[in-house]
Formats: C-alpha cells, sequence, structure tokens
C-alpha cells in the first residue's frame, strides 16, 4: 500500500506525534489564514456600515452569526491540520478547495448580514467543510488507530452539510432563522462526539501558535482601521486632531490587545480534552471581539465626520464593548490561572470600565486606551511579583 501511494506522490496519512519538537505552522497553513482575512474584512466592513447607518442590533447579530462560519471552518481544519498534516499534493488540493470555499462565502457575507440572505454564504460553508470531510475519510483509511473518531467525525459533518442545505431550499425565511442556531449547537456537538471515541493527536504547541497567528491577522484589521484615520484627516483637512487621537489610540488599543492575549504562555492549557473544548470554542468571543474592534474605530471615524447620525454614546460604545470583551474573554480563557486574585480583580475591573469610557460623552478612545494600558500594567506587575517570590 506504501509503495502504491509513492508511486502517486502520496504520504500516508497518520496521526502525528503530539510531543513533537518544533512543530510550527506551515506555508499552506499560513496561505490558508490570508485568505480568511478576506472574509474577516468583509464581516467587520458590514458591521461598521450596518451601525453607522443606525442598524446596530441587526449588524450585531448578523456579524456574530457569519462570523461563526468563519471561525467553525477555520477552528476544524486548524485542528485537522495539527494531528494529520501530510503536506502531499492530494493534501494541498483539498486545502485549496477549502480556500476556494472561504472566498465563496466572503462574496456573501454583505447579503448575509444586509439581506439576512446566507444561500451563498451557505454554499461557501458547505464546500469549506465537504473538503474537509474527503480528509477525514481519508484519514480514516489511512490511520487503523484514528478509523474510529475520523468516520465519526466525516459522518456528522456531512450529516449537518446536508441539513444546512435543506434549509436553505426547503424552510422561509423565519424557520431558517431560527434553525441556524440549532445546527450552530449541531456543529458544536460533532467534534465532541467524534472525539468520544479517541482524541485525535493534535499538538499543543501548534494549536497555541495557530491561535496566536490568527489573533495577529484579526488585529490587522485594526491597524488597517487606524490607518483610515489619519488617511481621513490628511484627504479631509477638517477634524485632524481628533482623527490623530484615534488613530494613536486605534494604535495603542492593537498594541494592548496583542500583550494581554500574548501575556501569558497558553500551550499548557491544553493538557486534556476538556481543557482544549474549552480553549477552542471559547476563542470563538475573542475572534469575534478582536473582529469587531476595526468596525468600532470606523464607526467613530463616521461620528467625528459626521457621516453618521447615530448618537456619540452609540459610536462610542461600537469600539469600547469590543475591546471589553477582549479583556474579560482573555482573562477567562487564557489568564485566569495564571493570575493573582488582585490581578485578576483589576483586569476584570479595567474590562468594565474600558466597557463604560463609551458612554462619555468625548473621548472615549483616549480612556479606552488608557485604561488598557492600565491592563497591561497590572499583568506585568502581577508577573514580575511572581518570578521574584520566593520559592517555598
Amino acid at each position: 500500500m506504501t509503495d502504491v501511494l509513492a508511486r502517486m506522490g502520496l504520504v500516508r496519512m497518520s496521526a502525528r506525534d503530539t510531543e513533537a519538537s518544533y512543530r510550527v505552522s506551515t506555508p499552506l497553513e499560513l496561505l490558508f489564514d490570508l485568505v480568511f482575512v478576506v472574509a474577516v474584512s468583509q464581516a467587520s466592513q458590514n458591521l461598521h456600515h450596518l451601525i453607522s447607518e443606525d442598524h446596530v442590533g441587526q449588524g450585531v447579530l448578523a456579524y456574530l452569526m457569519v462570523f461563526f462560519a468563519i471561525w467553525w471552518a477555520w477552528m476544524n481544519f486548524t485542528w485537522f491540520a495539527s494531528a494529520f498534516d501530510t503536506d502531499d499534493w492530494l493534501y494541498r488540493v483539498l486545502t485549496i478547495v477549502q480556500m476556494g470555499g472561504v472566498l465563496v462565502l466572503a462574496a456573501g457575507v454583505h447579503d448575509a448580514m444586509v439581506e439576512f440572505d446566507f444561500l451563498v454564504v451557505t454554499w461557501g460553508y458547505v464546500i469549506m467543510r465537504l473538503a474537509l470531510v474527503a480528509q477525514w475519510l481519508r484519514a480514516a483509511a489511512s490511520d487503523p488507530e484514528s478509523r474510529r473518531t475520523a468516520l465519526r467525525m466525516a459522518l456528522g459533518v456531512t450529516v449537518v452539510q446536508v441539513l444546512w442545505v435543506a434549509r436553505i431550499y426547503l424552510l422561509d425565511e423565519t424557520a431558517q432563522f431560527w434553525t441556524f442556531f440549532a445546527l450552530v449547537a449541531l456543529e458544536l456537538l460533532v467534534p465532541v462526539w467524534g472525539e468520544a471515541s479517541g482524541r485525535t493527536a493534535w499538538h499543543p504547541h501548534h494549536i497555541a501558535e495557530r491561535y496566536g497567528l490568527f489573533t495577529l491577522l484579526l488585529l490587522g484589521e485594526s491597524l488597517l482601521a487606524s490607518a483610515n484615520a489619519i488617511i481621513d484627516a490628511l484627504g479631509e483637512g477638517e477634524h485632524v486632531s481628533e482623527l490623530v487621537t484615534l488613530a494613536i489610540s486605534g494604535i495603542v488599543v492593537t498594541a494592548g490587545i496583542w500583550w494581554v492575549y500574548f501575556s501569558r504562555e497558553q500551550h499548557h492549557r491544553l493538557e486534556g480534552r476538556k481543557s482544549a473544548f474549552r480553549f477552542g470554542y471559547l476563542h470563538y468571543v475573542i475572534f469575534a471581539a478582536v473582529g469587531a474592534v476595526s468596525a468600532g474605530v470606523e464607526v467613530e471615524i463616521d461620528e467625528i465626520t459626521g457621516h453618521t447620525e447615530i448618537s456619540p454614546v452609540i459610536a462610542g460604545l461600537a469600539l469600547t464593548l469590543p475591546i471589553a470583551i477582549v479583556v474579560a474573554a482573555s482573562w477567562l480563557v487564557l489568564l485566569r490561572a495564571s493570575l493573582s486574585r488582585w490581578a485578576s480583580a483589576a483586569v476584570l475591573a479595567g474590562a468594565v470600565l474600558i466597557a463604560l469610557a463609551g458612554l462619555l460623552p468625548a473621548g472615549e478612545y483616549v480612556v479606552a486606551a488608557a485604561l488598557l494600558v492600565g491592563v497591561v500594567v497590572v499583568l506585568e506587575v502581577d508577573r514580575v511579583r511572581r518570578e521574584s517570590a520566593p520559592l517555598h
């Protein structure tokens, strides 16, 4: 069998060593992430426009729905690749098919968020997921030890994809809306059911790195929004001081979120099945909030330049709430176990104050940035105290 595969230019797909040294992201994984930037950018841009047009509730809900499709497809590939990446031509082709699905999904984001028309998004999502089913079937055929888990994953994913397509063509708009959340629940249950028969060979260091890299890509959207503030200031010649201040605040916020997220090593939080599910699933909150920060900056630009009729409070909260959620969720998922009680209390208090800064009549982005700097200081002070404490 191995000789046949070799003649075809293929490598036997088997579980990787979970303790292998120097397990890092491959160039293909990095390319895969870049394609997702397109979809995330579309989602954050439409969130920005819907909030600025005073469709706040619709914008937030639609963003969270679309972002689930983006995040879930990325996450499932990431964990599969950590366990079974062969990097031969067939693996690459199937991964590129998934990339094509991402681009189809991105093309449908506007209709999904503005019109709640999820036809294109659904097909893009299904393309991504069925390409991964092919990978699971290949793993089942190649690796006897992982066969039961791989077949469960392939079956579960396939059934849910059939339901996604049936939902679009057989149900009316109201039923489509409510069944969306039921199918999300089924999607979340498939890995739980699949891994119940045996854990796949994902690598803790590799997974932590992959999540960190995706966070960096999301932060890039915030940097772009800050650059737009400077570009608008130079282009219009009006509100220059406010826009430049917003841009500087945006850079500080981006750096602050980066500092908070990467302030502690994370691979040790992926030691078991339960901790892995908690780490993987709860990152939806972190990722969605980080992705929304750039939309908040853009809304603030609209408010400063008079291109929106929403109140300054709504504009302020559009920026400060995502920042606060990032801080609070990062504490819950990444930091809680490694912080002193006083530091945990200070971080959570900082998150609350950052959210409340959106209620200020002016300068809310400056206050939010300053409070985020305060959170970073707390984390570093706590680190120094712990490292300098005498061993008992």
